[in-house]
């Protein structure tokens, strides 16, 4: 059902937790499936100097916000700007169908917390 990639995030979470130094931070919520994302990011020299994420919800949710930081990190603002849902799904090895839903909230979360550092 899920890919070797997703199974891993979830199973090896990394940059979960609290940044107390943030630069910013969002929380969005998937009403249909309950499923939370947070996420706060350290911006220094233009680049994401750090970020961590905590999320509640299925497999593919947990598996989406920590993808997503570990793209992020050390990548130049502009760059995250561009990040797409279908990168970070490509870089998940996939998802089923039913589970989609979760890399668009992990491109909602980035986009509310890049809002919130302008």
């Amino acid at each position: 059902m899920y890919s070797r990639q997703v199974l891993e995030q979830f199973q090896n979470t990394r940059y979960v937790g609290d940044l107390p130094d943030a630069s910013a931070y969002a929380r969005v919520d998937n009403p249909a499936c309950g499923d939370t994302l947070q996420l706060a990011i350290k911006v220094a020299d233009g680049r994401i100097a750090d970020a961590r994420f905590r999320a509640r919800g299925c497999v593919a949710a947990i598996a989406c916000g920590a993808q997503l930081v570990e793209i992020i990190v050390g990548q130049p603002l502009a760059q995250v700007r561009n990040l797409r849902r279908e990168r970070l799904v490509e870089t998940l090895g996939g998802l089923p169908e039913t589970s989609m839903h979760a890399s668009q909230l992990a491109i909602d979360a980035l986009a509310a917390v890049l809002k919130a550092a302008s």
